[in-house]
């Protein structure tokens, strides 16, 4: 994309980076390209709405990155064997257990989950990835980063597997800020007397005597399976580099998984930093606690659908929340979110039915706003509540411009037809309490007392809940 065609407001953006703890501007390491590494699914099970919303967020930023006109890798993996039920290096293999649950086989079963998730984000509006890697189909890159540690002095053999010894790599504790003297009360250490540290992990596990397992391999130190860390490591170099510009995740991965892999990929690659930004999301919170399969929260896509509800509706509901920020989960909330959406369709199909050409004078403030919240640090609320005001300010060809422009990055299909008895829709009010939602979210309240006493001087009740914020004629 050339500078002209770029749209306002993305000329640098800035990301927060949990390794830095700091928002800094991307600075791909090669101009005008940009590799993005995805830890997906764990293919057990249904994947649930908050695994979801952590397929959301690299979405989108990648949306954004192709807006700017950065030409984007984007690799998302499948982990088809190696992730135990424990961080601590013990238990069954989620797969192994699920396949003899289920009485398939474990390949069955990640195929049966993978083809699921696949469907869920197109039912969520995801851009296809560009590259979906398979841990079990990267085995032999598995085993060569191994060697390559243990050449180097990073890795010592005990009964059950091949372990990372982490006091060789002293920066282990700083990507997440652990205290290494409290980690045997995490739990990282429990029933494998022989590590040296309870901070070191499995690089690859042996199977143990008389067992057989479903998913096993020969190896230079003995038939088993690969630890989950050393997966992500493998298949993100394979593909992208040895170092690479965006890695994203869910927040839970941090102290852990993504630690792990940092301090492997560094020491084998001999890099520092390995990727130049880590972009972690936030929980969903469900009555305070996360959404987790492990809790028996499988609130899934097709939970949404029994309900009656478009999936859509959570990629709006989720866009309404910060990516950095926990969000409160209700189904009564991914209604209000589809109430929302539709309207705001109806204002584009309003919009787009006029015809005629836009008028940039009057469109480029608007796109600005839209552009410039995207760009400081993916701040989708704010960018929400830009094109609400695009509806109350503009009409016409200058609104349908705004709005399908954003609808590249946003993807709710703000192009599709919708029926308009369903939102008993005021494109100028839901503007209004939607400007109000975001003043509200950045502490301006004397705007949004403003906007409250504006509302309620025409009759319009505005009723605030945990979950948002909506209106009624008195």
């Amino acid at each position: 994309m050339s500078e002209t065609a770029r749209p306002p407001g993305l000329e640098e953006i800035r990301l927060h980076d949990t390794r830095t703890r700091s928002i800094r501007p991307l600075e791909p390491l090669e101009p005008g390209k940009v590799g993005i590494y995805t830890c997906g699914p764990t293919v057990y099970a249904p994947q649930t709405l908050g695994n979801m919303r952590s397929q959301l967020v690299p979405d989108l930023l990648r949306r954004v990155l192709i807006a700017a006109g950065q030409e984007v890798t984007f690799v998302t993996n499948i982990t088809d064997v190696g992730h135990l039920v424990s961080d601590a290096d013990e238990g069954e293999d989620k797969l192994e257990r699920a396949a003899a649950a289920s009485g398939e086989t474990a390949g069955e079963v990640a195929a049966r989950y993978t083809a699921q998730w696949v469907d869920d984000r197109r039912r969520l509006g995801c851009l296809e990835p560009d590259i979906t890697p398979r841990a079990a189909d990267h085995i032999a890159e598995q085993i060569a980063m191994v060697e390559t540690l243990e050449a180097k002095g990073h890795t010592y053999v005990i009964d059950d597997g091949v372990y990372f010894d982490t006091a060789t790599f002293p920066a282990y504790a700083d990507f997440a800020g652990l205290r290494l003297d409290e980690l045997e009360a995490t739990g990282r250490v429990e029933g494998i007397e022989a590590k040296r540290h309870p901070a070191d992990f499995a690089l690859w596990k042996l199977t143990p005597p008389g067992v057989k397992r479903q998913q096993e391999w020969d190896s230079p130190w003995g038939r088993g399976f690969p630890g989950w860390h050393i997966e992500c490591s493998a298949m993100a170099t394979t593909y992208l580099g040895e170092r690479f510009d965006i890695h994203t995740g869910g927040i839970d991965h941090v102290r852990v998984h993504h630690t792990n892999e940092v301090a492997q990929s560094e020491c084998a690659l001999d890099v520092h930093p390995w990727v130049g930004h880590w972009v972690h999301t936030e929980f969903l919170d469900l009555g305070g606690e996360k959404i987790s399969k492990s809790k028996g929260h499988v609130l899934t896509v097709d939970t949404l659908v029994d309900e009656g509800i478009d999936p859509l509706a959570f990629r709006y509901f989720s866009l309404q929340g910060h990516y950095r920020q926990n969000q409160a989960f209700s189904i009564d909330a991914v209604r209000a979110a589809g109430t929302a959406l539709r309207r705001l369709k109806l204002a584009a199909h309003e919009a787009r039915a006029t015809g005629g050409s836009a008028d940039p004078a009057r469109t480029e403030p608007h796109r600005r706003a839209f552009w410039s919240a995207l760009a400081d640090d993916l701040n989708a609320p704010a960018a929400l509540a830009a094109l609400w005001e695009a509806t109350r300010r503009l009409s016409g060809a200058d609104l349908w411009a705004v709005l399908e422009e954003a609808d590249a990055v946003v993807a709710l299909g703000l192009g599709e037809e919708v029926d308009a008895d369903e939102t008993g829709s005021d494109a100028r009010i839901d503007a209004l309490v939607a400007e109000r939602a975001a003043a509200r979210a950045a502490r301006d309240f004397a705007t949004s007392d403003r906007i409250r006493d504006e509302l309620a001087a025409e009759g319009i009740e505005v009723v605030d809940t945990a979950t948002g914020s909506s209106w009624r004629r008195r």
